[in-house]
Order: structure tokens, then C-alpha cells, then sequence
């Protein structure tokens, strides 16, 4: 299913169009809304407290509650902005942020107001169209599930250590990032090509590098394999009720961009939160002068807890195209 996301921060509504929806797929919205709710700010100290409905209205393609085929927009209003507190950001850009590489991909008229559309708020409609990828592939018994595995350098850790270390960096002005790792269970052995477009690994790395702040992938062991040998490596075939598997799933559910019967599994790592209250170098783009520049706004130090419902929306729309390339 191809998507369409458009919107800005700011914004009156921000949303997404999702085409190549199957008929008569029945969109249940508690679970909808759940996932929605899963991703929404301001319910702890951890997340902005930015305070947003996210209430979908489905525009097109949902007739007497069932999808039609034909193309599936939705959008979600916009209610709680502040854009004044962004004013500074049109000449001073932040650093780490797509303020400058923006400006300069528009020529100047992006919108820069809490990131415009670069912002981690866009992730609510993915996560929308995530909802529905999942509606579609439960009926042919696949899911998607993810979980932390990373803090601020604290692997697998507690809601506890994981909350510990985020309030402690945004005592100190500063931000923490960390990582998702992301299973993709019943997917048939078969799907995808070694093919340019094709490839397993290359279409769920397309998807989940439209996600804000993903600054890397690796499949199974990942970057792992470098301290393995072979016969550590390789993942021994088994049979189990009749059907080929394997004892591990080190190669993550892939062979040759081909899935294997496995779990598709991945992690994504997401950097630290580039808007932090502490003073930071910049350059003023009207001056061309170097300057400092102090951050004012509402911004998450950490967006890896509120970026589960994400990663795994990011999944499920590219496990749907797998399935749809065969």
C-alpha cells in the first residue's frame, strides 16, 4: 500500500493518503485509536507536553465502515500549537535538525513552525496508516510487535531505568536517544527478490527511514555478524510440524532479500532529540555570521518510547508491499 503524508506541524490538520487498500477491509477504531494513543504526547514528563486529540477523520475510500479500494485519506486536526516559540528558527537553524537542509531543498518557503513538516507530529498519521496495514495483514495471520532495546546505553531496560534516564538528561537540557527492535511473525517463506525494489531488507529500510530521527538499520544479528564466525552465523534448518525452519533467526528472516519463514526482525536506532534547551552553535542564514542559539518550545527528550507504535506502522505498510510484490 503506497502512502502519502502531508501536513505540517503547525498546521490546520495534518494527513495521509493511503492507496492500494483491499476492499471491504472493516476499520476497527478502538484498536485505531489505541495505536493513536499509543504515540500521543503529553501523558507523562518523559514526552512534549504538546496535547493533541489525534482524532482521524476519514475523508475518502470508507463506505458504511468498510474500506472501498479506492484511495483512503484521513486527516487529524491540529489544536495545540505555539508557533511564536519557533520564530527564531527561520534564520538561526538547529543544529541536527532538517531546519537548514530544508530551507535550502525549498528555497526558503518551508514551513519552519515546530518543524513543519519535518516534525516528529507527522509520525501520527503513519502510525494511522501503520493501523490499518495491520487490519489488513491479521487476516492473513501476521503481526507486527516491537520493543525497546535500548536507552541511553542501557540495554533492554526497565520503564523505571528508561524513565531514570531520560528525566536525568532533560535536567541537564539535553536529550538521549536509543533503540527499537521490531519482529514481523507469519510472514511466508518466499516473499520479495535480490532485486533493486524488490529486496526484503531494502523495502523495510525505505520505510523505516521515512520515520523521523531513524538514523540506522540492521537486520537479525545485524551489525553483530562482525564478531561471529560461520558456524556462529549461520542459522541451522529444522523441521517443526512439518514446515521448515530454523533453530536461530540470525539473519533476521532474510535470505538473499527473500523471506525465509521466519520472523522479519530488525532494529532501528534514533538519535538523540536535536532540540535541546541548552545553548548550541548555529550560523544566522540573513548575517552569515556565526551565533548561539537557545532553543525555546515543547520538545520530547527522547522519542524512542512514544516511536514503538511507529516503528511498527512503518512494518506493517512494508510488509504489505512485500506481499503485494510476492
Amino acid at each position: 500500500m503506497r502512502y502519502t503524508i502531508f501536513g505540517e506541524s503547525h498546521g490546520p490538520a495534518i494527513g495521509v493518503t493511503l492507496e492500494g487498500v483491499p476492499t471491504g477491509i472493516e476499520l476497527d477504531w478502538a484498536f485505531i485509536r489505541s495505536e493513536l494513543a499509543r504515540r500521543a504526547p503529553g501523558k507523562d514528563p518523559t514526552s512534549t507536553p504538546r496535547k493533541e486529540a489525534d482524532e482521524p477523520e476519514v475523508l475518502s475510500g470508507l463506505f458504511e465502515g468498510r474500506t472501498t479500494g479506492t484511495p483512503l485519506c484521513a486527516v487529524i486536526r491540529n489544536t495545540d500549537t505555539r508557533s511564536k516559540d519557533y520564530s527564531q528558527l527561520k534564520d538561526m537553524p538547529r543544529p541536527g535538525h532538517a531546519d537548514y537542509t530544508g530551507q535550502v531543498r525549498y528555497g526558503g518557503y518551508n514551513d519552519y513552525r515546530g518543524g513543519g513538516h519535518f516534525s516528529g507530529r507527522l509520525t501520527a498519521p503513519l502510525v494511522f496508516a501503520g493501523a490499518v496495514a495491520k487490519l489488513v495483514l491479521k487476516e492473513r495471520g501476521i503481526g507486527v510487535t516491537a520493543r525497546v532495546s535500548q536507552i541511553a546505553g542501557i540495554q533492554d531496560p526497565t520503564p523505571e531505568q528508561a524513565q531514570a534516564a531520560i528525566l536525568a538528561a532533560k535536567a541537564e537540557q539535553d536529550s538521549v536517544g536509543g533503540c527499537i527492535r521490531c519482529a514481523v511473525t507469519g510472514m511466508p517463506a518466499g516473499m520479495g527478490a535480490p532485486d533493486f525494489g524488490c529486496n526484503v531488507e531494502g523495502i523495510f529500510s525505505q520505510h523505516l527511514f521515512a520515520v523521523p530521527a531513524v538514523k540506522g538499520i540492521a537486520f537479525g544479528a545485524g551489525f553483530g555478524f562482525a564478531a561471529m564466525r560461520g558456524s556462529e552465523a549461520n542459522d541451522a534448518f529444522c523441521l517443526e510440524d512439518g514446515q521448515i525452519r530454523t533453530r536461530t533467526n540470525h539473519t533476521g528472516g532474510v535470505n538473499g532479500g527473500i523471506t525465509n519463514g521466519m520472523p522479519v526482525e530488525f532494529e532501528v536506532v534514533f538519535r538523540p532529540t536535536p532540540s535541546i534547551s541548552r545553548p548550541q552553535q548555529t550560523v544566522s542564514l540573513s548575517r552569515m555570521e556565526e551565533t548561539e542559539l537557545t532553543i525555546e518550545g515543547r520538545h520530547d527528550p527522547c522519542v524512542v518510547l512514544r516511536a514503538l507504535p511507529v516503528v511498527e506502522a512503518a512494518a506493517a505498510l512494508a510488509a504489505c508491499e512485500v506481499l503485494r510484490i510476492g
